[in-house]
């Protein structure tokens, strides 16, 4: 991605509540041999707070990336789509849905809150890596992503 080669390593938002996922999606990308910063919060309340603090000041944390998982406790996925499309400083954020819903509604719905990409979880860990380097592959490697973040 080019504007990560000026910007340093790369940093992913993972808002994920199972931790075998976490882990699995970690290690897809450790195998994919792509290790960017993961930044891995449980809930949708905790990805937003993460995301408007990041924006809100300089010093904060940033994300080029995040994956949302739509299954969440609290805040759930789709509710964290409506905040990104509806705050001005965050809707040029990509955002990919990983999830293991297969449902046309979740797929529709996702789309319609401006998520970038829609993944369905594998089920096998070879599948996790195959994932790690596609994901790697366009949306570091080949997709220019703006940068949101101060």
């Amino acid at each position: 991605m080019s504007n990560q080669s000026t910007t340093g390593s790369v940093s992913i938002l993972l808002v994920e509540d199972n931790p075998g996922d976490v882990r699995l999606i970690q290690e897809a990308f450790r195998t994919a041999g792509f290790e960017p910063a993961f930044h891995t919060v449980v809930d949708g309340d905790a990805a937003l707070e993460f995301l408007r603090e990041g924006v809100g000041s300089p010093s904060g944390p940033s994300v080029d990336l995040v994956l949302l998982d739509l299954n969440l406790p609290r805040t759930d996925g789709f509710e964290v789509l409506e905040a990104i499309k509806d705050e001005p400083e965050l809707t040029s954020l990509p955002v990919i849905v990983l999830t293991s819903s297969e449902a046309p509604e979740d797929i529709v719905k996702s789309y319609e809150l401006c998520a970038n990409a829609y993944l369905t979880k594998p089920s096998n860990p070879d599948e996790f890596a195959e994932l790690g380097q596609a994901v790697e592959a366009f949306w570091i490697d080949e997709a220019v992503l703006p940068s949101i973040f101060p």
